[in-house]
């Protein structure tokens, strides 16, 4: 779906601000989107919102309770098309109408909005000029809401990997050992991380040999947003001692296991306080992709994955990785037994090997994070 026109220079300012200003919200708005919206009327900015969680108002009416009586004639610019359905909260594209304002600029459309009514069709017909942003504005945009956008488009979360490996790409010495590969400001930065999202998972072998408790701690956690814990668990092996289900009341847990897995098992992960999803396949990369479609049907919009190297190799076989953050440690590990950080059956070609997109590189403590996306957020058109 395509928009005559363009947004004009100050209209880019604008919605860059309206990113910022989506940015408030998150990790507390899942299941909805991070929005913005910013309303300027004679070139003076009269208004701005945001939206703070499920419901409390979107981003555009609170951007016009803030204008007041400056909305007739103005211009909102919105990082997200407003929305033209009732939810827990009414129509955005009738306060727009209400305000009286003259021309709508929309960084990224709304994938359901396709089967809702379309919040840019409703506006033109009400007289309301709208344009649709493109290029760097609609990335700028969709990345805003990129775990809404790519979970409304595929019916999947938005897949964050984080790996810590050494100079050499190890994750354990050869005799298993691998705490701690990264430092104390790398491990800071996973609990902010996991304060953030919908859930966080691992692998069966990550939950055998770490034990992790997988929750935010040290960080401040929006309130009723404790993150699901998920355990990847094809054949529901989960050993019922682990600190995961020791704590299943204090955190939820699930366990996505295999159809074929053993009933016996999974109905002790039950006893013992899990969640268990039973999902087609037994393992592998379609294993993991029905996975990924469980937790969607969830409406887990945003998942970040601890590793360890047979899921990490999975996911990035299969192209299942949206964003991946990799912490690289300076130490050299060495061993032939020492495994690697990712396994699976990679690249044959180098031109194959999934590559991060205008890399953000920066130092946390003594350790360097590479990061950003393998795969664009998806459009909503």
């Amino acid at each position: 779906m395509t928009a005559p026109g363009r947004p004009t220079a100050a209209e880019s300012a604008l919605l860059a601000r309206a990113c910022e200003l989506a940015a408030r919200g998150h990790g507390h708005v899942s299941p909805n989107p991070s929005v913005g919206a910013v309303i300027t009327s004679g070139g003076e900015v009269v208004g701005e919102g945001w939206h703070d969680g499920p419901g409390l108002p979107h981003a555009e009416p609170v951007a016009i309770a803030a204008a007041g009586a400056r909305t007739h004639g103005a211009t909102l610019v919105c990082t997200l098309e407003p929305c033209s359905h009732t939810g827990r909260t009414g129509p955005c594209t009738e306060a727009v109408i209400r305000a009286g304002i003259a021309r709508v600029v929309i960084g990224a459309l709304d994938p359901l909005e396709r089967t809702r009514g379309e919040g840019v069709r409703v506006l033109r017909e009400h007289g309301i000029e709208v344009v649709v942003a493109d290029g760097d504005d609609a990335d700028r945009a969709r990345e805003a809401a990129s775990p809404f956008l790519t979970w409304a488009a595929t019916g999947r979360p938005e897949v964050l990997l984080k790996m810590a490996a050494s100079l050499d790409g190890r994750v354990a010495t050869r005799t298993g050992h691998s705490r701690w590969i990264s430092g104390p400001g790398a491990r800071a930065l996973v609990h902010r991380w996991r304060a953030g999202v919908d859930a966080v998972a691992v692998g069966i072998g990550t939950a055998v040999a770490d034990d992790p408790m997988l929750t935010a701690r040290d960080v401040e956690v929006p309130e009723g947003r404790t993150a699901l814990r998920v355990v990847l668990d094809p054949h529901a092996r989960l050993p019922l001692d682990r600190v995961l289900l020791a704590t299943a009341r204090e955190a939820p847990v699930l366990v996505l296991a295999g159809s074929r897995a053993d009933a016996g098992r999974v109905d002790a992960l039950r006893a013992a306080g899990a969640e268990v999803d039973l999902v087609a396949a037994a393992h592998g990369q379609e294993f993991l992709a029905n996975a990924l479609d469980a937790l969607g049907r969830r409406e887990v919009q945003s998942l970040l994955v601890e590793g360890g190297p047979t899921v990490a190799g999975a996911l990035l076989d299969a192209g299942l990785v949206d964003v991946l953050a990799w912490v690289v440690a300076p130490m050299v590990i060495g061993g032939d037994g020492a495994p690697s950080a990712a396994r699976g059956v990679g690249a044959d070609l180098i031109a194959d090997a999934p590559r991060i997109h205008s890399p953000r590189i920066e130092r946390v403590g003594d350790d360097v994070l590479v990061m950003g996306r393998l795969r664009p957020v998806p459009a909503g058109g």
